[in-house]
């Protein structure tokens, strides 16, 4: 079975060099998968010539962190557009989400720059894309809930994108609210553009910054249960 692990792309080649890299690891934890890698945009190969030699068998997952644009119109669209044949047997997996393993994978990233779980003058930036789907945009505030479990932090959701709570105002707030340290989490999957405006604004203001997510084999252990959601159901006739 083919697992088309489908990124949004980008001018800036970080960002298809860590796709690559997680299909590397997803296909080394699952030999029974052929694991093809495609980009929405920008970087090659498109989705679209991908999906004219998928066999019957193939599921598109989604390599995106938020069930927005990407995921709800431009992938779709483009499995509408394949010939019929493949159109009728592809499946489509869920976005990864806001996985715990992925929000342990935050954590162990906010730990390698330093922060201790116990240090209650903490507050953590969990800075991410900013949709204009509101509920999208709710479903990645439930990020700083849970990061911050069992530690004695704040968290607070910053969008980097978009009409919403920025860098500034989310680390006004945490202030606000009594921390003496803020540290910006990046609820990104790899560096890129948008990244590097975000550690500009942190380097300006003195804030340490974690490293997204990355090629983590956490997050290849997600992508391959977005897969396995939908591999093994019979589409509907």
């Amino acid at each position: 079975m083919q697992l088309i692990l489908t990124a949004h792309g980008s001018a800036d080649p970080r960002s298809a060099a860590n796709a690559r890299e997680v299909a590397r690891i997803v296909a080394a934890l699952r030999h029974d998968v052929d694991v093809k890698v495609a980009f929405c945009e920008q970087n090659s190969p498109n989705l679209r010539d991908v999906l004219v030699d998928s066999p019957a068998d193939g599921v598109v997952v989604p390599l995106l962190l938020a069930d927005a644009y990407h995921a709800r119109v431009d992938i779709p669209a483009m499995i509408a557009d394949a010939n019929p044949a493949v159109r009728q047997a592809i499946k489509l997996a869920p976005v990864l989400g806001e996985d715990d393993r992925l929000i342990h994978v935050l954590s162990q990233r906010l730990a390698h720059s330093g922060v201790s779980r116990l240090d209650a003058g903490i507050g953590v930036l969990v800075t991410a894309v900013g949709s204009s789907s509101a509920a999208a945009n709710a479903r990645t505030g439930t990020v700083a809930t849970g990061l911050v479990a069992g530690t004695h932090w704040q968290a607070t959701t910053a969008f980097a994108t978009g009409p919403h709570a920025n860098l500034a105002e989310a680390a006004e707030l945490l202030r606000d609210q009594g921390a003496t340290r803020l540290v910006i989490a990046p609820w990104f999957l790899a560096h890129g553009t948008i990244t590097d405006r975000v550690a500009e604004f942190a380097a300006a203001h003195g804030i340490p910054m974690a490293q997204p997510l990355g090629g983590h084999r956490l997050v290849a252990e997600t992508v391959l249960d977005r897969f396995d959601e939908v591999a093994a159901v019979p589409r509907a006739a």
